[in-house]
């Protein structure tokens, strides 16, 4: 890491999981949990729902990505890793803001599993009633 291009550092966020993103200049690799992006999210989908920040900002090839990515599923971590891009992006260059708020890229999706309650089968499943 030099000087002239300092690492910039930011969470993402989705369901259970958490991703710390590591964005430096470079040459436009991207390792997540210490394997490659393709390796690691093991569909093609992944991937590009994944790097979809990169994308929409056009710096394809220009950043070097570090991913810690802890919790959730595959779908989870894939938008962890997105939400995480696109505020590091942010941080990096403020007027890239709007095209990543234009496709949503910078919303942390609050939607999370609903929670099983006592005496029911599931979150909102009910036993079968019986009227006699």
């Amino acid at each position: 890491m030099s000087a002239k291009s300092p690492a910039i550092t930011a969470v993402g966020r989705r369901k259970t999981a958490s991703a710390r993103v590591r964005l430096t200049r470079g040459t436009g690799t991207m390792s997540i949990n210490g394997k490659p992006a393709e390796e690691y999210l093991y569909t093609e989908a992944l991937v590009k729902a994944a790097t979809l920040p990169i994308r929409t900002a056009g710096l394809e090839g220009q950043v070097d990505v570090i991913v810690l990515v802890i919790g959730g599923g595959p779908n989870g971590q894939a938008g962890a890793i997105s939400h995480g891009l696109a505020r590091a992006i942010q941080k990096m260059d403020a007027t890239l803001r709007a095209p990543l708020k234009k496709e949503g890229l910078l919303t942390r999706d609050g939607r999370m599993r609903e929670r099983k309650k006592p005496g029911r089968p599931g979150a909102r499943k009910r036993f079968q009633f019986s009227k006699r």
